[in-house]
């Protein structure tokens, strides 16, 4: 019997508003443990919550940004379960009344065409603190309280992806929206932004859904698609061999690449969800909708789009240059001042990445400006140096600050493009390598590489290369 997957996510994206949803407390992350907190989020009888309403404005540019329906009216329940990182033993959530309702993630996939992942809903929440497990000792565990209170949203798909490969796309979309609206900085590693998977199985053309299994806490896109792909797997054996499916919570072992049972799995009834009495219901009105609707930047698909018509650029251009809303500007910038655009693409992807990733920055802390970057290769485009140099020039202008005019006026790096001075060092090239001469004239060109080569050499770089290609071809059919 032939199974098919279905999956739905549940991404928990942490807000980037400057406190925490319902105190004043700092919402940052790598403070002392217990160092963030006040008796509201410590969650001591008798405070009252007050809702952040920055965190409620980035919600709704969320619901926006991927197409929901914002409610006009929604609620904040207690969500009861008891655990050592939840002092109040209740998550103040949404249930009943989310603030976002619908929506979509509409990914490109490998053979070009686009396909939408209808989304449930997108409610606000706040999040737990951490416990933390020292490694020399199993006989306790630490609570730190930091992490509770920090602004949640939490992004619910329809069951409608059927493959790792699916919920990669969809998350890497997904998170390039949200760092575009500048909603969250969608630090994995840092914790804000984690994933749950649900999976079940059920024979190909099957309209019921099988027994779901949910998996926690994935902090990384191929941590998500290499979950799935295990728990497809061993779902898939346990059914072929008529074992049957239990409904439960895993996690999932990122070094092993397994998944391992945990708990059997809540439904919202086991949670006891109710109003919450302390805060009061959220209500939005339409002009304000309107005004976040039109605050919203160019999206990551509509850019890329765009980008590709405007300036040439293929899928895998625009797929790099996109992959953040600073990096895209920062392209923009330079690709306004030069001479060949898709040169700036492609340089920003062999040369500003490989030394961002080296050092590991990201674009807005690069030394060297777009504006530069730009002249540097408008420089390359005219002449005046080849490509090898500025390469060269490019680092030294990342060491010192400089601009490429004045490195290579400093060091003397002009590019040769007399077609008398080249053909001196054409000559002597050709009189220290007889023997290559002559394997080129008896039909072996490939050789020519290598004159080519110790022409280059021999004016150190200097010499324009197509002019050496020219003058060296004549020279040598002589």
């Amino acid at each position: 019997m032939e199974f098919e997957a279905v999956i739905g996510l549940e991404v928990h994206a942490q807000l980037n508003t400057a406190t925490k949803i319902f105190c004043s407390c700092a919402n940052r992350f790598g403070a002392e443990p217990n160092t963030l907190t006040c008796p509201v989020c410590q969650g001591h009888p008798g405070v009252l919550p007050v809702l952040n309403g920055k965190a409620l404005t980035k919600a709704i540019r969320a619901g926006l940004a991927l197409g929901g329906t914002v409610a006009r009216y929604s609620r904040f329940d207690r969500k009861n379960y008891f655990y050592p990182d939840l002092p109040k033993a209740y998550q103040i959530s949404q249930y009943e009344h989310p603030i976002v309702i619908g929506g979509g993630v509409t990914v490109v996939r490998d053979d070009g065409s686009e396909h939408t992942f209808p989304l449930t809903r997108i409610h606000m929440e706040e999040d737990a603190g951490k416990l933390v497990h020292p490694a020399d000792t199993g006989t306790h565990s630490l609570v730190d309280l930091n992490r509770a209170g920090t602004p949640l949203i939490e992004i619910v798909s329809e069951p409608e992806l059927h493959s790792p490969e699916d919920a990669a796309l969809y998350l890497t979309e997904l998170r390039a929206i949200l760092r575009y609206i500048d909603v969250s900085d969608c630090n994995m590693e840092e914790g804000s932004l984690r994933c749950d998977a649900n999976v079940s199985i059920r024979p190909r053309g099957a309209t019921t859904l099988g027994t779901k299994v949910e998996i926690k806490n994935l902090n990384s896109i191929k941590g998500v698609s290499k979950a799935i792909e295990y728990e497809i797997r061993r779902q898939t054996e346990a059914l072929a061999c008529g074992t049957a499916i239990v409904q439960e919570t895993r996690l999932f072992d990122a070094d092993r690449e397994v998944t391992l049972s945990m708990r059997s799995k809540e439904e919202a009834h086991d949670y006891r969800y109710f109003p919450d009495p302390d805060l009061v219901p959220v209500l939005v009105t339409e002009e304000r909708i309107n005004e976040l609707r039109g605050s919203l930047p160019e999206l990551p698909r509509a850019r890329k789009k765009r980008l590709m018509e405007q300036y040439g650029l293929t899928p895998k251009d625009v797929g790099t240059l996109c992959a953040s809303r600073e990096l895209a500007d920062w392209f923009e910038t330079a690709a306004a001042l030069a001479k060949n655009p898709k040169k700036v693409a492609n340089w920003i992807q062999a040369e500003v990445l490989r030394i961002l990733n080296a050092k590991n920055q990201d674009i807005a802390d690069f030394s060297v400006s777009p504006q530069d970057t730009a002249g540097l290769l408008n420089l390359v485009e005219d002449g005046t140096i080849s490509g090898k140099i500025a390469k060269d020039v490019f680092e030294k202008m990342v060491t010192t600050g400089q601009d490429a005019e004045s490195i290579i006026e400093a060091e003397g790096l002009r590019q040769v493009s007399d077609s008398n001075e080249i053909d001196l060092v054409i000559a002597a090239v050709l009189a220290a390598n007889p023997a290559q001469v002559e394997q080129y004239r008896s039909g072996k060109t490939a050789v020519k590489g290598f004159l080519v080569g110790q022409i280059m050499k021999q004016s150190g770089g200097k010499a324009n290369p197509a002019l050496v290609n020219q003058l060296l071809e004549q020279k040598l059919n002589q």
